[in-house]
């Protein structure tokens, strides 16, 4: 269907500015020029795919040398595709029907892939043949659907929606169709391309719009980085298809100058109190707590406490939000307590966690966090250091995590560097080294699985630093038996079970779990794991309460907090080659799920409260670290 002229009636210009409405930022975030909204539009709600008509795909032969460096990695690579204008008029970019769909041959979420790919009629020959590679069967063959997802970040793109829920937030990875597939890169592109969500509809689509008037034969390409400025991170991205030379790049990272941490601070819109003096709560004073969380109301018994439901009567402030204005507090009501301390993002979210220890050991990092790098601010470091670790035949699986989610959503475990490097386009991430010898803990009834720990830390102040561990502490479990393969098997890399359905959760109460512990592992007894493992918490908050406030942890007298820390156990050496276990903190928690906690220790909110706000720890199952 031809559409050098499209004529709009008065309907058809109410549809418009409707669709204008709810979509023009999303157009102009995507650079898609006004001039070719109304034709978008059209295509749109009348179902028009017509680039078609304007070009077509050629193939073509690679030099020999440029086809045996891409085979390496991509074994379909030998005859290439690219996109050129086949149209006698060509392609005026100043014509408003200049705009065109590109469909997307498959939608998925990166952990429903493999079992798309074995089950949906047609779509692995479909995604076989899109990337050049033989298969002729007609079941899944296993080592063509590993293929496959091996290749697909080469084709990959994504977007992810802002409403809703966690899971719904999780990104969304596509292919394009045969024609969008074959679409090359160039540093100077002839066209521009975009996901775009059309809301009425809730269908994605590609838009593609010349940036250039463009004659027959000419080829279509587009700039695989858009946006990017920096030339190093630009050569690092283009890496999946462009090899780069990274020599005189180095893979060492330092802690980030003050301007990252004035950055999250300007961002996270917290206003930093004023300095008030340290209040003395007298001892026969009942305190007023307000929260609008169910597990502290439905749990908080102790004499001492009264809960109420007026906030502004309340000496004690226990919110599940983050507090922003810690200044007006700090002025307006000094004595009030509060469950939060400004600036602890800097060791609740990932990145920050990374760049705070790196205050250690001189600046290398302590022996306890994964080595972690984020992908925003430190990819050529990242990726020569995958490099590097390739080229000494090291272990080279790393797990991507998103800077701020938790339970596992939107993580990636891989040894496919375009996979990593790709993930920058989607949510902000680090990534960091997976563990590829953990200690384990023998399931009797499924083998030996990987397993975290949980346990609860009190912060009770900053100067002087004094922090306490919750006693009794958490386990989780996986499912399938460790091996370094199928890491997109969620029972088998995960522990996390209590949020995904139709799957077991393995229950081992803490005092259980110490005697099954040693008997596994009779050499290492729990106090001394446990004494490590408090170590490593110590020199965490040392770090993060080293310097004054954006830097560090604010040393605000009326702040108390209670975090998460989970962590594993991985295999080492010690100084004397001997094996050793070594702790790995994987992220704390803020405002973490205690529900756990309160099922089966009813008094847990009594012994938070009566240990951060009573200072009387001594009646309480916790041990202070510092």
């Amino acid at each position: 269907m031809s559409t050098n002229n499209v004529i709009m009636n008065g309907d058809e210009d109410e549809e418009f500015t409707a669709f204008v409405a709810v979509h023009a930022g999303a157009l102009r975030s995507s650079g898609i020029p006004q001039t070719y909204w109304r034709s978008l539009h059209h295509k749109i709600t009348s179902e028009i795919y017509d680039a078609g008509e304007v070009f077509g795909i050629m193939q073509f032969q690679q030099d020999e040398d440029e086809a045996e460096e891409e085979k390496k990695d991509n074994p379909g690579a030998e005859i290439r595709c690219k996109v050129v204008v086949t149209r006698d008029s060509g392609l005026q970019a100043s014509e408003p029907t200049s705009v065109f769909l590109v469909d997307h041959a498959w939608t998925y979420r990166v952990d429903h892939a493999r079992a798309q790919l074995e089950h949906i009629p047609g779509l692995l020959p479909r995604m076989a043949a899109l990337m050049g590679l033989d298969f002729h069967g007609e079941l899944p063959e296993p080592d063509t659907v590993e293929l496959v997802m091996h290749l697909m970040w080469k084709y990959n793109q994504t977007y992810h929606i802002s409403q809703g829920s966690a899971e719904e937030k999780v990104p969304v990875w596509y292919i394009m169709d045969e024609f969008g597939s074959q679409v090359q890169h160039s540093d100077q592109p002839s066209c521009g391309m975009a996901p775009f969500f059309y809301i009425q509809g809730q269908l994605a689509y590609t838009v593609l719009w010349p940036l250039q008037d463009l004659q027959e034969g000419d080829e279509v390409t587009r700039d695989y980085t858009y946006g990017e400025t920096n030339p190093l991170v630009r050569r690092c991205r283009l890496l999946p298809w462009k090899l780069a030379d990274l020599d005189g790049v180095s893979s060492v990272t330092t802690e980030p100058p003050d301007s990252y941490y004035e950055t999250i601070a300007r961002e996270n819109k917290e206003q930093l109190p004023v300095e008030i003096q340290p209040h003395t709560v007298p001892e026969d004073k009942i305190l007023k707590v307000y929260s609008e969380m169910s597990q502290v109301t439905n749990n908080l018994t102790h004499p001492r406490f009264q809960l109420t439901e007026d906030e502004q009567e309340a000496d004690i402030i226990w919110s599940y939000n983050h507090i922003k204005d810690f200044r007006k507090l700090s002025e307006e009501r000094p004595h009030v307590m509060l469950n939060q301390f400004p600036c602890e993002s800097l060791v609740t979210v990932k990145d920050c966690l990374a760049a705070v220890a790196r205050r250690l050991n001189a600046g290398s990092g302590p022996d306890w966090l994964p080595e972690t790098f984020n992908l925003q601010t430190e990819l050529p470091q990242f990726t020569k250091h995958f490099q590097l670790r390739q080229q000494r035949g090291e272990d080279n699986h790393w797990i991507c995590k998103p800077w701020n989610l938790a339970r596992g959503l939107d993580t990636h475990i891989t040894n496919n560097l375009d996979y990593i490097i790709r993930q920058r386009e989607s949510t902000p991430k680090v990534v960091c080294k997976y563990l590829e010898d953990p200690v384990l803990f023998n399931r009797e009834e499924v083998g030996s699985v990987k397993f975290d720990i949980r346990y609860m830390l009190m912060l009770r102040s900053v100067q002087p630093l004094r922090l306490y561990a919750y006693n009794v502490f958490w386990l989780r479990f996986a499912n399938r038996p460790f091996s370094l393969d199928h890491f997109d098997d969620y029972q088998k890399h995960f522990t996390v079970m209590n949020y995904a359905e139709g799957v077991e959760l393995k229950q081992v109460h803490y005092d259980e779990f110490i005697p099954m512990f040693e008997k596994q592992y009779p050499q290492f007894p729990w106090k001394e794991v446990e004494a490590e493992l408090f170590k490593a918490f110590k020199e965490l908050f040392q770090a993060a309460s080293s310097r004054p406030a954006p830097y560090g942890i604010a040393a605000y007298p009326s702040s108390r907090a209670i975090y998460a820390v989970d962590l594993m156990l991985k295999w080492s050496r010690g100084g004397n080659g001997e094996r050793v276990m070594q702790p790995q903190i994987l992220e704390l928690n803020f405002s973490p799920d205690c529900g756990r906690a309160c099922l089966y220790h009813p008094s847990f909110y009594n012994h938070m409260f009566q240990t951060l706000f009573l200072d009387q720890p001594e009646n309480c199952p916790v041990t202070q670290i510092t």
